[in-house]
């Protein structure tokens, strides 16, 4: 399947080159592809600097669960890739991650009315192993949507 304009994946080979903090400026920048995932759930890039990461999204009718308002799965992925990619802006050039456990709490639901949304990952700690970090999803307004935890390997790519 062929990439749509501005979303793809950074060949691994380009990867290797950049440290994290410049992968992540690059994406900010549009020098280099947004992740595929970012058009199927529709959030962006919004913030990045050493140790954290803000993406954006709003709460779409598309993502609602059979209860009526959206899944948890999106706050939970949401969280996942910011808590992650806070972690990913202090790895050196040549070094991956992936999430080892992750910790969501829901605090209130979100609706397609809930308006837009901010997601913010910010490094706990980095070791040479194993990485933690938190994030937090509030509305407009501030209020706490959800927060979690997350444990990240550190590998070499």
């Amino acid at each position: 399947m062929a990439a749509e304009a501005g979303y793809g994946v950074v060949p691994i080979e380009l990867a290797r080159t950049l440290d994290g903090l410049e992968l992540f400026e690059g994406l900010l920048a549009g020098r280099y592809p947004a992740p595929p995932i970012m058009r199927t759930l529709g959030f962006s890039l919004l913030e990045v600097e050493a140790g954290r990461v803000v993406f954006g999204y709003t709460p779409v009718f598309d993502h609602y669960n059979p209860l009526g308002s959206v899944h948890g799965g999106v706050a939970a992925t949401l969280l996942d890739s910011v808590m992650g990619c806070c972690i990913h802006t202090m790895l050196k050039a040549g070094t991956g991650y992936t999430t080892v456990e992750i910790k969501v709490n829901y605090v209130r639901a979100m609706t397609d009315r809930t308006g837009p949304v901010r997601a913010e990952g910010k490094v706990i700690n980095v070791g040479s192993r194993i990485a933690t970090s938190e994030g937090r999803l509030t509305d407009a307004a501030g209020k706490l949507l959800a927060h979690g935890t997350t444990t990240c390997l550190i590998f070499p790519i």
